[in-house]
């Protein structure tokens, strides 16, 4: 009987005691570390919002100014110094968290579907979709479409009920949301609230980085269970009767929210 033979790959495929070895994959690429992070927010925020520099230094030496205050009222002034720095810091990340969003914000302002941006803001408790539930392109220039004019309606359903985005044109806006309040009316029935937010800057528009807030305050009418039973029915029935996004635009690369904005919060 001719003696077994062992190849060294079947060696390397053996651990201790016979035992086949586990093989390790790839190992998945780090991500940037907090500091990195933390420079990239301040590079982003200083490019728009060149003053936030000088809101840091004033959060932080406010803090420490308070800390000494109150040091020498004790007669620790050298401890309360020590416990101010971080403090001091805590203020100014905060503050640069604040300027940041604000930042973010002012970059996909205005632009078409910035309010399918807003929607990931909303949290627990809501259901949405990031293509618009109703669309309308602007005139034609050089007889291309206007798609800085294009008006859209996004949808959100959470325990205040329905709540229609519009944005664009305010006529427009205004004329597809009455529209479409009318579908989900009809749909949901009157005991779900519809609520329209038109987006936007000017008298009787919603600014783009208050609509979470705008949205989450209206009064809660329904249930979680509730707000998803109404999403799962205007999905079933309002997938035939969308209207086509407006041509030129991919609705999948609508603008987003830089998470890196809103990490310095």
């Amino acid at each position: 009987m001719p003696p077994s033979t062992t190849s060294s790959d079947d060696v390397a495929k053996k651990g201790l005691f016979g035992r086949p070895k586990k093989v390790k994959g790839p190992k998945k690429p780090k991500g940037p570390g907090r500091i990195k992070q933390m420079r990239d927010v301040f590079t982003m925020t200083r490019k728009a919002d060149p003053a936030v520099v000088w809101w840091m230094l004033l959060a932080a030496l406010a803090v420490l100014v308070v800390a000494a205050v109150i040091g020498s009222i004790w007669g620790q002034l050298i401890y309360a110094l020590v416990l101010g720095v971080p403090m001091a810091v805590l203020a100014a990340v905060t503050i640069l968290g604040r300027r940041a969003e604000t930042a973010a914000f002012a970059q996909i302002e205005g632009t078409p579907g910035a309010s399918s941006a807003i929607l990931s803001q909303l949290r627990r408790g809501w259901f949405y979709d990031q293509e618009p539930v109703a669309a309308e392109a602007g005139g034609k220039v050089r007889g291309m479409r206007d798609l800085s004019n294009a008006a859209m309606v996004f949808r959100a359903v959470g325990k205040p009920g329905v709540v229609l985005l519009a944005e664009g044109p305010k006529g427009a806006a205004a004329r597809l949301a009455t529209s479409e309040r009318k579908k989900v009316a009809r749909v949901v029935g009157e005991e779900v609230p519809v609520h329209t937010i038109m987006v936007g800057k000017g008298e009787g528009l919603t600014p783009l980085r208050k609509v979470a807030k705008t949205a989450r305050k209206l009064p809660k009418k329904i249930s979680n269970d509730e707000a998803m039973a109404v999403q799962q029915r205007l999905k079933a029935l309002g997938g035939k009767n969308r209207p086509s996004v407006p041509a030129g635009m991919d609705p999948t690369k609508a603008p987003r929210m830089s998470r890196k904005a809103l990490r310095g919060r």
